[in-house]
């Protein structure tokens, strides 16, 4: 079956990274088949898919790619920043570690996506939040120090995981439009699917 090229209005690119085994690909089969699988595979280098979605009038095709975590495929991903205009730093909120290693996926954006890109933090496996090794309220405070948004979801229950990518591409949309990116990020907080204006926070953590 031929696909008309008109089929959408935008084009945008989103990298997903972070840490291996955070649920990164669980996260992007639940927004585009609606899919988990208990027992994915762990990503060997890049993956993607694409799903559309209206935004006003215009209808939005998301392209976006799974990058693996691990540390010996990171140089070959980081070519794949390269015209995104959204990031996903996606974390597990039941390992404290993965957490902590949100400061070097920023700092690896920094160093090759473009400056204008809007970044979302995600802490994955709220469905698991009985072990939960990392308080909301302390990822809420990063995400507002950082100035960029943050969301909890669920990749295996679906929980705000619609929302989590529908917000990042509506933030993209106002600040992109038809061309290109503004260099100012924006700055909201997303927790449990509510919009929290980011605050002057005090240390956390």
């Amino acid at each position: 079956m031929q696909h008309r090229t008109e089929d959408y209005d935008l084009l945008y690119k989103l990298v997903l990274i972070g840490d291996s085994g955070v649920g990164k690909t669980n996260i992007l089969n639940q927004f585009t088949r609606g899919e988990f699988l208990q027992d994915s595979k762990t990503t060997i280098g890049v993956e993607f898919a694409s799903k559309n979605i209206m935004i006003d009038d215009k209808t939005v095709k998301a392209q976006i790619w799974d990058t693996a975590g691990q540390e010996r495929y990171r140089a070959i991903t980081s070519a794949y920043y390269r015209g995104a205009v959204g990031a996903m730093i996606i974390y597990d909120i039941t390992k404290s570690l993965t957490f902590e290693n949100v400061d070097k996926w920023m700092k690896e954006l920094k160093e090759n996506a473009d400056p204008s890109l809007q970044i979302m933090i995600v802490g994955n496996k709220t469905d698991q939040k009985h072990i939960r090794q990392v308080a909301t309220d302390c990822a809420i405070a990063y995400a507002q120090r950082n100035g960029v948004a943050f969301i909890e979801t669920s990749a295996k229950d679906g929980t705000n995981v619609e929302d989590a990518f529908k917000n990042i591409l509506q933030q993209i949309y106002k600040s992109a439009k038809v061309v290109k990116p503004t260099p100012q990020p924006t700055k909201f907080v997303v927790a449990d699917t509510d919009v929290v204006k980011p605050e002057k926070s005090s240390g956390c953590c």
